[in-house]
């Protein structure tokens, strides 16, 4: 197949008010154009509506009949969703007649990791339908639900669009991927064959929670709070105990696993300080669970903008760390360029997650197509 113009769609949990839309030429194998990014802010009322949604979710629990609520975010947030899409298209002189395929991931209101005798459950708001209609063009949806009903974890998806990236950039198998969004995961490959993905922990949500509680804003712009504070050792040793963090892979988390609740009579700075070490910290254990240790990890999403972080992960994880951007990547752009990835993948038929990423029992093909 000639590569193809797609949009990838990204909203993460950590609900920064933001849409990432990305535009990549692709056959889903190899990236032959990295195309354009844009953040289109959600309208406030939107942002408000998710966050509740994200608490009826949690109350919901997958028991019962689903909240009412989910079918005005779902339509509130594809319509978003879709005028974001128009706009970057149209942004580059371009008109949805020359875009193949879009990638929509929705928005994760609810993750439960598979357990011994029982399989997962995940919930992403997006009607692929509707936003199909409203562009006229084929839409690749729901990407996670076929593979948490063959058993696998749902999560985490961006590992063959990482290998992709690392393929291009790295074949040594001596760089890992770390995302950072609203919880961390991993993506490390040997160069060869073999490809391992999980979630290492938390990553912002904790410590924007955090902050937002304690009337300070919505997260720890630029590191300062934590760069202020001191990490409480006996806490966070107590912390790092969690069964989580040595749990084998495949692996995945939902947002609220771990919760700002672990900075529990902490100061700002403090609180900071302790929540942002967990975080890095949980990224040292992970390295310590792959088939050998990377040499450097390169990182996309949100947290690699606050340079606490990031000193601290080099420290505390005891590994050389550097922006996706050192490689040629655009690092705010990753997760979203993964949907238009994955979406190319869907309309081709390939497999978009695997046994050594999410644990499902063989390559899986996933996500519906729309249009």
């Amino acid at each position: 197949m000639e590569p193809i113009w797609a949009v990838g769609l990204m909203t993460g949990t950590v609900l920064d008010g933001n849409i990432d839309v990305a535009l990549i030429k692709t056959d889903g194998e190899r990236i032959a154009d990295t195309g354009t990014y844009t953040l289109a802010p959600y309208p406030q009322s939107i942002r408000v509506l998710l966050e509740e949604t994200l608490r009826r979710a949690r109350a919901w629990n997958f028991e019962g009949a689903e909240p009412a609520i989910f079918r005005e975010a779902e339509e509130a947030l594809t319509r978003a969703q879709s005028a974001a899409v128009k706009d970057l298209v149209e942004s580059q002189g371009m008109s949805m007649a020359d875009i193949g395929v879009v990638g929509f991931h929705g928005q994760t209101v609810l993750h439960r990791a598979p357990q011994p005798g029982r399989i997962g459950r995940t919930r992403q708001l997006g009607d692929g339908e509707l936003m199909a209609s409203l562009l006229g063009t084929k839409v690749a949806y729901d990407f996670r639900s076929a593979d948490v009903a063959a058993g696998g974890q749902g999560a985490p998806l961006a590992a063959a669009y990482h290998a992709a990236l690392l393929k291009e950039a790295d074949a040594s198998g001596d760089t890992a991927v770390l995302n950072l969004g609203g919880v961390g995961n991993i993506t490390w490959w040997d160069g060869k064959d073999n490809i391992v993905a999980f979630d290492t922990g938390p990553a912002n949500a904790p410590v924007n929670d955090f902050i937002k509680a304690k009337g300070l804003g919505e997260m720890d712009r630029d590191g300062r709070l934590a760069a202020a504070g001191k990490v409480d050792e006996e806490r966070l040793a107590r912390l790092l105990q969690h069964p989580y963090l040595t749990k084998p892979y495949p692996k995945s988390l939902d947002r609220f696993d771990f919760t700002a609740a672990m900075a529990e009579g902490l100061g700002a700075e403090d609180g900071a300080a302790t929540l942002t070490a967990f975080t890095v910290s949980a990224v040292g254990k992970a390295l310590d669970l792959l088939p050998h240790r990377p040499k450097r990890l390169a990182v996309s999403g949100g947290g690699r903008h606050n340079p606490t972080m990031m000193a601290m992960l080099e420290s505390r994880a005891g590994v050389e760390v550097v922006q996706a951007e050192t490689l040629g990547w655009k690092g705010d752009a990753v997760e979203a360029e993964c949907f238009a990835f994955l979406a190319v993948r869907v309309l081709r038929g390939l497999p978009i997650s695997f046994p050594s990423t999410t644990g499902a029992p063989e390559p899986m093909r996933g996500g519906k197509l729309a249009g």
